[in-house]
């Protein structure tokens, strides 16, 4: 079973003594990842279901915190800019995830987003118009209560690592997500519950954790799925 995953990178994935496989993707028979993904179609259908759930209660302690998912056409339609989390980072090294951080105080969703895609890789918040969110989602390792914003990107960004925080920048095509080779679900089992983790195997990086999340509802959308994020 294994065999059949890409190889992916060098992320540490604390996975539990008690796991199993999940379910396949929702877009599974939809899309398998040989045709185009048109900008236009995901960022209708994010526009289209309005401003993304908020999570209901709040956990007590959690922050305040944006992140921007920044989309463009590219070769084989819709490209996505991610990021490469330091190794020296105290919380989530290494990981993939969309530019993003803690609100400052008085700052909106929006506005916290495209700050830090501009301090994190040096995205100009005047080429990026924002269309509209995902489902709020909170993460328990670093107590984050995230919005996750769309955004349109009228050409590929020239941008690349600006601060210690991120080792690498990624621009990845959406349709190239869809491959059955890419997604697996695992779910894990950590009592006293259990819950789902998406995993995005790419040649040489890892998805998985919150932006596994958000990538799962971005591709649902695109191909006429309405989905909710777990919140927690």
């Amino acid at each position: 079973m294994q065999g059949a995953w890409r190889r992916g990178g060098d992320q540490v994935i604390p996975r539990p003594t008690s796991w199993r496989m999940g379910a396949a993707p929702a877009w599974a028979g939809l899309h398998d990842g040989t045709q185009p993904v048109p900008t236009s179609a995901v960022l209708g259908a994010v526009r289209a279901r309005g401003n993304g759930a908020p999570i209901d209660p709040v956990l007590h302690d959690a922050r305040p915190s944006a992140v921007l998912i920044a989309l463009w056409d590219g070769p084989t339609g819709a490209e996505v800019l991610l990021t490469k989390r330091s190794w020296q980072l105290r919380n989530h090294r290494g990981e993939i995830s969309f530019p993003g951080g803690r609100l400052d105080p008085g700052e909106t969703p929006v506005e916290a987003a495209l700050r830090e895609a501009h301090e994190e890789v040096g995205l100009d918040p005047a080429g990026v118009r924002v269309v509209g969110e995902l489902d709020h989602i909170s993460t328990v390792v670093s107590k984050s209560y995230i919005v996750p914003i769309v955004a349109e990107l009228s050409e590929r960004p020239d941008v690349a690592p600006m601060t210690g925080e991120v080792d690498r920048v990624l621009h990845v095509p959406i349709a190239e997500l869809y491959r059955p080779d890419t997604y697996r679900q695992e779910i894990w089992w950590r009592p006293p519950t259990e819950w789902p983790i998406h995993f995005f195997e790419l040649d040489d990086e890892t998805i998985w954790g919150a932006t596994g999340r958000m990538l799962v509802q971005l591709l649902s959308l695109a191909v006429g799925l309405e989905t909710r994020t777990t919140g927690y």
